[in-house]
């Protein structure tokens, strides 16, 4: 694929920044596995999510996180949905079409933990909740998927979330029934190559990315000492780190999520086209380094509509 749009997914065919667009997609792969399916729910978990960051949920303040934003939290669910399909084609665990629900709903609302609630006033950004935005989700999925009559999925629904971050090592999550385990390795999988797939994601890693970094206390870190140990010196630096944060979401892909990407083969007829993305990204990232040249970064990423994001952007 020689040209794709920096709005568009790893098939420049989907707009990523549209909620309809993304659910349109969705909704059609759910139909091609399970044709009668119940549609109810999906398509409410979309409509809330766009209202959600946009501002328009009464209880919350839009997203203002430049780089978790609804672009990301669309690539990622577009993924998910995308390997279950893949893994219904030829995985070993039966998917029932509820289940594929949940996983929908899961990518859609796995980084909610990083919008803020009104009555917040201790933060003024939602990346001060980096490190535990995860947890934060958990609470939100406990309380919205008995909204959508699925509250007895709730309980698990709070532990898979987990897949996609590091509070709790996958490894200790504890799910009732194997093909949960199956969903938590797609979701953690589909967060890794929708971000790093992004045609954008190094210019968004240098201008986005990074300030949360330097926000939610990712940037530089004090241990109980008081001790500070710098991590990424500026931008730069985080780009020019890249290729070895690769090697380690690697890692994490082929063994702790048990090489689930391999899933989206099936889905395209035997090309990956999120890996391709990922690893045209990274190679990228090599020629950066060790010192990331801002002015050889040259995507534009979208910007949505929604000045709060703004603060968190630099150019």
């Amino acid at each position: 694929m020689r040209h794709r749009r920096s709005d568009h997914d790893v098939t420049d065919s989907v707009k990523t920044t549209d909620v309809d667009a993304v659910a349109g997609e969705v909704r059609r792969i759910y139909l091609d596995l399970f044709r009668k399916g119940e549609l109810t729910a999906l398509d409410r978990s979309f409509a809330d999510l766009g209202a959600l960051y946009a501002g328009e949920n009464e209880h919350y303040h839009a997203c203002d996180t430049g780089y978790h934003d609804l672009q990301h939290v669309l690539d990622v669910t577009l993924a998910m949905a995308r390997l279950m399909h893949g893994y219904k084609r030829i995985g070993r665990e039966p998917l029932e079409s509820r289940i594929f629900c949940l996983g929908v709903i899961l990518a859609l609302y796995h980084d909610c933990g990083y919008i803020r609630r009104r009555h917040d006033s201790r933060h003024a950004n939602g990346a001060e909740y980096t490190l535990t935005h995860v947890s934060r989700g958990a609470r939100y999925l406990r309380n919205y998927l008995p909204v959508l009559g699925m509250a007895d999925l709730a309980p698990v629904a709070a532990r898979v979330i987990h897949f996609t971050g590091y509070e709790v090592p996958i490894a200790k999550i504890r799910v009732p029934q194997p093909v949960f385990r199956v969903i938590g390795n797609l979701l953690g999988t589909a967060d890794i190559l929708g971000q790093m797939a992004d045609r954008c994601y190094l210019e968004k890693c240098h201008d986005r990315l990074f300030p949360e970094f330097e926000l939610g206390g990712i940037a530089r870190r004090r241990d109980k000492g008081g001790d500070e140990t710098v991590v990424f010196a500026s931008a730069a630096d985080l780009i020019g780190k890249t290729p070895d944060f690769y090697e380690t979401a690697a890692q994490r892909l082929d063994f702790v999520l048990e090489a689930a990407y391999r899933y989206a083969e099936p889905h395209f007829g035997g090309h990956n086209y999120y890996v391709t993305a990922v690893e045209q990204n990274i190679s990228y990232a090599r020629k950066l380094a060790p010192a990331a040249d801002k002015a050889r970064l040259r995507r534009r990423p979208p910007r949505l509509a929604n000045p709060a994001q703004d603060q968190l952007q630099f150019n």
